[in-house]
């Protein structure tokens, strides 16, 4: 019976990293199936345990939903998902999806660093842009100023570090929080 369970678990996460796979840029952005050694154990992980690590995301959404008034709010969704390690992102907003989709690999920083990673691309989404310009840093800045975080100020030349702001520290290894150590 608990091989059943299991079977289901990776079933469901399958069918999960499929569905989220078509919202991304690109398919190959979300593929762990090439990963021969690991699939199975991400693909279960993921079958018990994506709706709780999805709540916590889409509740730092809503915060950042806050930070404008509900008739300049963006319809977003947000999802976890193991990003290609070839991509080296934490997160992505797709802009050309309807609603609006972020994905972010939250096994790519620490749980503390989540956050940061949804206001970063939560800046996008409302943007509607994918550039890191003088427009994102002012959006961002606005986000950052709500909710608590130190905002960036924009000054000429800054677009490679506002790529990475705010700041989250990588982890060593992302797909270890996919197979659930």
């Amino acid at each position: 019976m608990n091989y059943l369970k299991q079977n289901d678990a990776f079933t469901r996460g399958q069918d999960y990293l499929h569905q989220v796979q078509r919202l991304a840029l690109e398919p190959g952005m979300v593929d762990v199936f090439d990963n021969l050694r690991d699939r199975i154990p991400i693909c279960t992980w993921i079958g018990d345990n994506i709706n709780t690590v999805n709540a916590q995301i889409n509740a730092y959404l809503e915060v950042c939903h806050e930070c404008f008034h509900p008739q300049e709010r963006r319809h977003i969704q947000i999802f976890a998902v193991p990003i290609a390690q070839s991509f080296g992102i934490d997160g992505l907003c797709n802009i050309l999806t309807n609603p609006i989709t972020i994905l972010v690999d939250v096994g790519r920083v620490a749980p503390k660093d989540w956050f940061g990673v949804v206001v970063h691309e939560y800046a996008h989404a409302h943007l509607g842009d994918f550039g890191h310009n003088q427009q994102f840093a002012s959006i961002l800045s606005h986000l950052c100023l709500g909710l608590g975080l130190e905002p960036p100020y924009w000054e000429e030349g800054m677009e490679a570090t506002l790529r990475s702001w705010p700041y989250c520290k990588s982890t060593i290894d992302p797909l270890e929080f996919w197979i659930g150590r």
